[in-house]
């Protein structure tokens, strides 16, 4: 450690055997201050100085802390600049011990290569000299004295580091230096009551700093998020119009959503249903946002998908991939729904046919927009490629098509549904074993000869013949027709 002059000063002011820069490049004088000048910027007045972020624009920011210790007697205050000067001495050593640690701490810092950790380094060696010369000024942070910390949080947004790990490095920087700090102070009992002292400024130094860098990391991360939305908005309109980007930024983006001019897409609509934990103006935003969530960690194959939250509904853009098909991406949709309506989110999602290119969205989107109407009132999904075209026509059926069911058709149902439905099951069976009468009773696990009944008492009923197609037909109709209206019922 470099000899204390009588006058307040270190007699040395080298770091590491190179003359000292920035803060400590300026030799201090004690005897013209009550505290060593070490910072090289102007006088200031510690009274009225509100430090605040982007040059006095954050409320959240109110006052710098003044790196004031307790009342110390001379003695103890020449101990602990003494201590301030054995740290400063050994800085550079100190901050490589912090690299070190954080290196092996922070599992996204252990693997980044040698550019990286000279940039962290410096960062280290930044906030120390400085620290250490603000508890020697005993004087309030300055907005300019952060500015390099402000830069390096949208460095490491910008690479995509969590939050928690940059916040992480502060803790491993503020221990490693009191550990710094205990170390040059020694046994001593004076060494040690001036480390005392400098505890609850270095805890103030560390906070301020932590929030100052915290605040510049989540103000890039929202600028980020924001142009990102803002992009895939421009980008799903394009789309819808039926082009495909063909150059700058949002083809970059279509082509990382692997989206492309002939690429078989679908298109997903959604909104929030009454019944959802989140009600309000901003109900559609929070479940848009949950659904993007869901749908990326729900792992589409090979890739992201495009969603955008437009105009109170949530639209998505899934493409399928090689190996893919319709039925994988009904799939996962149902899976997010039924998975966000257990957390409370409850969606109604209408999925749309193949659009084989982009020329084909807007039909697709106007066929998602369609199934989204058939879904119930309580949420659901309604997937086009899941239905035949009778089961769309049923389901799309006005009361019109309900009245032109023959009532003998209709009386007959009604009892059947009062006697638990089985002469409908039989009429189903029967149709779906291609009017085979044996397979259909076998299906029903009823015999023959009952299967034979229940088709002849059809007929004298509802004066309609289950062996001959056009009336087998009216009575899928009929059956399909009441089962839509009574899923609207329930529904309501």
């Amino acid at each position: 450690m470099p000899p204390f002059t009588g006058t307040g000063g270190w007699a040395s002011e080298t770091v590491g055997g190179r003359p000292a820069q920035g803060h400590w490049a300026r030799k201090p004088n004690f005897a013209a201050a009550p505290l060593c000048a070490a910072h090289s910027s102007p006088p200031v007045d510690t009274r009225t100085i509100d430090v605040r972020l982007c040059g006095g624009h954050d409320p959240g920011m109110s006052r710098a802390p003044l790196l004031r210790p307790p009342r110390l007697s001379e003695p103890q205050r020449q101990e602990r600049l003494r201590l301030l000067c054995a740290v400063k001495e050994r800085v550079e050593e100190v901050a490589d011990t912090a690299v070190a640690v954080m290196r092996a701490e922070i599992p996204s810092y252990a693997v980044q290569d040698a550019p990286f950790f000279a940039d962290v380094r410096d960062q280290v060696l930044a906030h120390y000299r400085i620290q250490l010369a603000l508890l020697a000024d005993e004087r309030r942070i300055e907005p300019e004295d952060l500015v390099f910390s402000r830069a390096a949080a949208m460095r490491r947004a910008r690479a995509g580091f969590p939050l928690e790990d940059w916040i992480n490095a502060f803790r491993v920087g503020r221990q490693v230096f009191w550990d710094a700090v205990l170390e040059c102070a020694g046994p001593s009992e004076a060494a040690r009551e001036a480390a005392l002292s400098l505890v609850a400024p270095i805890m103030r130094y560390v906070d301020y700093a932590g929030s100052h860098a915290a605040q510049a990391y989540v103000e890039f991360q929202q600028h980020v998020v924001a142009d990102a939305d803002r992009e895939r908005r421009d980008l799903l309109e394009q789309l819808l119009a039926g082009a495909a980007p063909g150059r700058g930024p949002l083809h970059a983006a279509a082509q990382a959503y692997g989206i492309g001019a002939q690429a078989p897409m679908m298109v997903v609509t959604g909104a929030c249903v009454g019944g959802s934990r989140h009600t309000g103006e901003d109900a559609a935003a929070e479940s848009g946002y949950a659904t993007s969530a869901a749908v990326s960690s729900a792992g589409a194959r090979g890739g992201r998908t495009l969603v955008v939250v437009r105009h109170g509904e949530i639209v998505a853009v899934p493409v399928l991939r090689t190996g893919m098909e319709p039925e994988d991406v009904c799939a996962r949709f149902e899976t997010v729904q039924r998975s966000l309506a257990r957390d409370g989110t409850v969606l109604a999602l209408g999925v749309s046919t193949v659009a084989h290119g982009v020329a084909e969205l807007p039909r697709a989107y106007q066929e998602a927009r369609s199934a989204l109407d058939l879904v119930p009132p309580g949420g659901g999904m309604t997937a086009l490629p899941r239905m035949s075209s009778f089961d769309y026509l049923a389901l799309r059926a006005d009361g019109i098509a309900r009245q032109l069911v023959d009532p003998r058709i209709t009386a007959l149902l009604d009892e059947d549904d009062r006697r638990g439905g089985v002469l409908g099951r039989t009429v189903r069976a029967f149709a779906d074993a291609d009017m085979n009468l044996r397979v259909a009773a076998a299906r029903l696990r009823v015999h023959h000869n009952t299967a034979h009944y229940r088709l002849r008492r059809i007929e004298e009923r509802a004066g309609r013949n289950p062996r001959r197609i056009a009336d087998l037909m009216e009575l899928l109709v009929a059956l399909a027709l009441r089962e839509a209206a009574g899923e609207d019922e329930d529904g309501q």
